[in-house]
């Protein structure tokens, strides 16, 4: 006679839990210097705009810093195109430490929130009781771990690609497209993102999901535009100078190529346009031969870390994302395996992998071993979706 939990006990048993592992995460950042962490950036962006001031102005930008102690200024003004700062407008209500702390707070509940309606995808319980494994293992994985520890903002691409995937399963291709059109706030991650999906969105003549995609690029430009009618090209200052300073530490392409031709121009661009030309055209080919056969959440689980790999510049808290992917390797894992024994193996490896990359940041200031997580999660990605199911004949036989 099995014993079995009620489920309304069982889902205050998992919000329970939840509270006390995102309490016990945010207790251990309390100490952080907030004003001279990426936090910053953020919650000033929102209270300029509060004020009537705009980021995107150096003196007035400058001047911000000056009044609210932040002494960390490596940008002259706000980093991320001009329309994100609308975004970060909640955080101006309140003090820098108490927005920070309900940011990281905000974020973790997101980030559970994103697992369980992935998980809810498959009917089986197994994959259902996954939730709270899942969520502590990503607790020490570092990309969520820098995510939340900085204050970046991570979450936003990843609530709206899973939006995305919402609303192509619910056959709403033109939201979709509007959407996605939004993850060109970070540009260097959105336009690879873009770039892939719209091979799919191609592929499959889905001229709506298309029609938003440009649709959400003029909500955006236009945003842009009415708060600054010259904030392109400023941008574009903001971000040259973020380059030229952050050559070859990336876990990308571009960075690879950056150290393997020594910094000399034109091969480090030549080389690193090869393999990101490369890597993009390969992942467009299976996104074509597979249009019909690859619902949207198995197209995104190639174009989140084929993204992430071949565009120029991000860092390894961008690599967030890569939870949809994730929760699909675990779920199919469990469902083909019968079994959670190699769903965890990934799950420590994953952990493993990320935690070392990021001590060798720490010591090296280079964020190249971050390419393991891509590569980790690209072969799980090929292991769960080739893996044979395993029938349950099969299973009861080993138990006998």
């Amino acid at each position: 006679m099995k014993f079995s939990i009620p489920k309304p006990l069982r889902i205050f048993i998992s919000l329970v839990m939840l509270g006390v592992m995102i309490s016990a995460r945010v207790q251990l950042v309390q100490k952080l210097d907030v004003p001279n962490s990426n936090f910053s950036f953020f919650w000033l962006a929102g209270r300029m705009i509060l004020d009537g001031e705009n980021p995107y102005d150096e003196t007035q930008y400058l001047a911000g810093h000056d009044a609210n102690g932040i002494d960390w200024r490596p940008n002259r003004i706000f980093p991320y195109p001009l329309p994100l700062t609308l975004f970060c407008i909640p955080l101006g209500f309140f003090s820098m430490k108490t927005a920070y702390t309900i940011w990281q707070v905000i974020s973790l509940l997101l980030v559970a929130l994103t697992i369980y309606l992935l998980l809810s995808h498959w009917r089986e319980k197994a994959q259902q009781n996954l939730l709270l494994p899942i969520f502590f293992f990503l607790l020490f994985w570092s990309p969520l771990y820098l995510t939340t520890h900085a204050g970046t903002i991570s979450i936003l691409p990843v609530m709206i690609l899973l939006a995305a995937i919402l609303l192509l399963e619910k056959d709403k291709s033109l939201w979709a497209g509007i959407v996605l059109a939004f993850t060109m706030l970070k540009p260097p991650q959105g336009f690879t993102i873009l770039l892939l999906a719209g091979v799919w969105f191609l592929a499959r003549r889905d001229w709506k999901a298309i029609k938003g995609i440009f649709i959400g690029g003029l909500i955006i430009l236009i945003t842009g535009l009415i708060q600054d009618p010259h904030w392109i090209q400023k941008f574009i200052g903001a971000s040259n100078a973020v380059m030229d300073r952050t050559l070859g530490v990336h876990s990308n392409v571009w960075a690879f190529a950056y150290l393997g031709c020594d910094g000399a121009s034109p091969c480090s661009n030549l080389l690193g346009g090869a393999l990101s030309v490369s890597l993009l055209g390969g992942a467009s080919l299976l996104l074509w031969k597979n249009q019909a056969q690859w619902s949207a959440w198995k197209a995104m689980n190639l174009i989140i870390p084929v993204g992430f790999v071949s565009t120029i510049y991000l860092w390894v808290y961008d690599q967030l994302p890569y939870i949809i992917p994730i929760v699909w390797i675990m779920g199919t894992l469990v469902q083909k395996q019968r079994s959670i024994l190699l769903a965890f193996v990934f799950l420590i490896l994953l952990d493993l992998v990320s935690i070392f990359a990021l001590v060798q940041q720490a010591f090296t200031e280079k964020d190249l071993w971050s390419l393991g997580t891509t590569i980790l999660v690209l072969a799980f990605l090929f292991i769960a979706q080739h893996m044979k199911p395993k029938s349950t004949i099969d299973k009861a036989s080993a138990q006998a």
